[in-house]
């Protein structure tokens, strides 16, 4: 469950496009070898969670299980002006599950056309037997809107004494 400052700033209008429209985010771990590691991850909102699902032997699922703790960065935007950033902080769940999860074709969904979205499906298929699903409950939130003058506060700080 959601604590009522990280549900406020996921309510965000803003925060809650980057959740449901955005392609791709940004999953940061501790690799096995406790040095960290950022990659890009195709991932779906469930009203809950950010879910990402991978290979079964995906080195990240080995490096969640020994630290779970991990954060996600949504952003979009080429210009200062439109550059727009979600970030959280979380704990990862994994689950091991036989198939392709749900989760993994509504992510891809975003971005495919339905025939695409067919042809995915059918060679997902073939190649996986069982998949992981990694759920991450948001623990901590901040939705940065630069454009709009939404930003973090030591820049804010900086802007107001400007």
């Amino acid at each position: 469950m959601l604590d009522d400052e990280v549900t406020a700033e996921l309510r965000n209008e803003g925060a809650l496009s980057l959740l449901e429209t955005a392609p791709m985010s940004r999953l940061a771990y501790n690799g096995s070898d406790g040095f960290p590691r950022v990659i890009p991850i195709g991932f779906f909102w469930n009203g809950d969670a950010i879910v990402v699902c991978t290979a079964v032997t995906s080195p990240k699922v080995r490096a969640l299980v020994e630290r779970p703790e991990v954060a996600v960065t949504i952003d979009v935007g080429n210009t200062p002006s439109d550059a727009r950033a979600l970030l959280l902080r979380g704990t990862a769940s994994l689950e091991r599950v036989d198939g392709i999860p749900r989760e993994y074709i509504a992510a891809s969904a975003k971005v495919l056309s339905e025939a695409e979205l067919y042809v995915f499906e059918r060679a997902v298929a073939g190649t996986y037997e069982q998949m992981v699903r990694i759920t991450i409950v948001p623990s901590w939130a901040r939705y940065f809107d630069f454009g709009a003058g939404r930003l973090p506060a030591f820049l804010q700080d900086l802007v107001n004494k400007a």
